[in-house]
């Protein structure tokens, strides 16, 4: 069973900038395609960003400009860098990796956006 731990959430003003991690339990890490989720209270899960084993990315509209995905393979690790944070961004954070018919899921991280 792949584990996967997210980090770097916390409270921060609306402006912002945050970088989540996601550290995998993996040493075949290279071959999943790799996602960040969000949910908010009250509200379904949704897709923030998606990062191929090829390096393929793809973003919510939410996200695009703002949000930039990106993976180290060396050190089993997916990021995901946040810029111009808004209140509306305020969620726990999911890391998900899949591969055929694997798919795993962190515990999440809550990332807070308020004065």
């Amino acid at each position: 069973q792949v584990q996967l731990v997210e980090s770097g959430g916390g409270l921060v003003q609306p402006g912002g900038s945050l970088t989540l991690s996601c550290a995998a339990s993996t040493s075949i890490f290279s071959v999943y395609d790799l996602g960040w989720h969000r949910q908010a209270p009250g509200k379904q899960r949704e897709l923030v960003a998606h990062i191929t084993r090829s390096g393929n990315t793809k973003y919510a509209e939410s996200g695009k400009g703002r949000f930039t995905i990106s993976r180290d393979n060396a050190k089993n690790t997916v990021f995901l860098q946040m810029n111009s944070l808004e209140p509306e961004d305020t969620a726990v954070y999911y890391c998900n990796a899949h591969w055929y018919n694997e798919d795993h899921w962190g515990q999440g991280t809550q990332v807070t956006v308020k004065s």
